[in-house]
């Protein structure tokens, strides 16, 4: 599956995208508000690329590779993804170079519309860091409204506290399986 906004072409990833992915995810710059994800080895990075392929298969839906218009180059990636069949999972990782654009925003809001035509009985959810402020800022102009906030299981920082944005309310049974994703 293609798409396209305004100033991005949307792809379904392939396995030819590894290295420029791992360009991506292996870059401090691109985790500075999550530094312990970074990718130090390329398989990191293909097993997830493996599993965006399965969520594609499986789902119809997923991450995508993401393009600026007119480049070749691999500019980040982003989408919705399904997680735990309850919500789809709004995220995007764009390289450092492409920072500030815009773009981040004109993908979310083609990623919330495909998954909204999937299936739009599921939330789109973004959970995010509460120091990211950025992606905050994202999720509030993609029509996301801040649902909760709690710790971030899981992180190696113990005071880390992770935020819920979503499209629409959220059952307290929704939010503690998002808490827990």
């Amino acid at each position: 599956m293609h798409s396209r906004t305004s100033r991005l072409d949307l792809h379904v990833p392939v396995a030819a995208d590894l290295d420029a992915l791992y360009e991506i995810c292996s870059d401090p710059q691109s985790w500075t508000h999550f530094p312990s994800l970074r990718h130090t080895e390329i398989g990191t990075t293909e097993r997830m690329l493996l599993g965006w392929v399965e969520q594609w298969r499986r789902d119809g839906l997923g991450t995508w590779i993401i393009r600026v218009r007119g480049r070749d180059a691999i500019s980040g990636y982003g989408g919705c993804s399904l997680r735990r069949n309850a919500f789809w999972n709004l995220g995007y990782r764009l390289h450092p170079d492409v920072h500030g654009k815009g773009y981040a925003t004109e993908m979310c809001e083609a990623a919330i519309e495909s998954a909204h035509q999937s299936r739009s009985e599921l939330p789109v959810v973004a959970y995010l860091l509460e120091h990211n402020v950025a992606s905050a800022k994202v999720a509030e102009r993609v029509g996301l409204t801040l649902i909760t906030r709690g710790p971030d299981i899981g992180n190696p920082n113990p005071k880390a506290i992770r935020l819920v944005y979503a499209d629409r309310p959220l059952s307290s049974i929704q939010v503690a399986s998002v808490l827990s994703a």
